[in-house]
């Protein structure tokens, strides 16, 4: 029985010691202050109020997808020399590699295409409307090499591109 009373009394004074060891640990090591870590309370603070016009009620992608190309226009103004330049710049960084800097469908990558890149600057790419463009950027051309970008280029860098693409006019 001495035994047993010896070994229990033993237990606690090494569970103490532990006990004792962690608070000193948690108390003065400079890692070890877990209770004053930032943590996540919800609804402390109020909740933000989402900014109008960031969810999409009517269009979105999906309504861009889903519409006729004649029913589809930019929300961009298409001849500010401004949404021209910014759509040179998107066009250099997404296009030029298959169209080629002359648009002429002449780009490094496009040349291992069957069918190659289009002319940019046709009579046939030049009439098409801006809601057909915009689709067949965003969506890819059926039976073609263009690739869908809807997931790469933003709505806005497209309608960009297409601003720029329609002010080159025909060669």
């Amino acid at each position: 029985m001495k035994k047993i009373f010896l070994v229990l009394i033993g237990l606690l004074v090494i569970l103490y010691v532990a006990y004792e060891a962690l608070m000193y640990y948690d108390n003065y090591f400079i890692y070890g202050r877990m209770r004053e870590t930032p943590a996540v309370r919800p609804y402390e603070k109020p909740m933000l109020i989402m900014e109008a016009g960031l969810m999409p009620f009517t269009k979105g992608e999906l309504g861009f997808r889903t519409a006729r190309a004649e029913d589809i226009s930019s929300p961009l103004a298409m001849y500010e020399p401004q949404t021209i330049k910014a759509g040179q710049t998107v066009y250099q960084t997404y296009c030029a590699q298959c169209h080629g800097r002359n648009q002429d469908g002449n780009g490094t990558v496009g040349q291992s295409f069957h069918p190659l890149p289009g002319d940019l600057r046709s009579a046939k790419v030049q009439i098409r409307s801006d809601g057909a463009l915009f689709q067949e950027i965003s969506y890819g051309k059926p039976g073609g090499r263009q690739p869908a970008l809807a997931t790469t280029v933003s709505i806005t860098e497209r309608w960009q591109v297409i601003a720029y693409i329609k002010s080159l006019g025909t060669r």
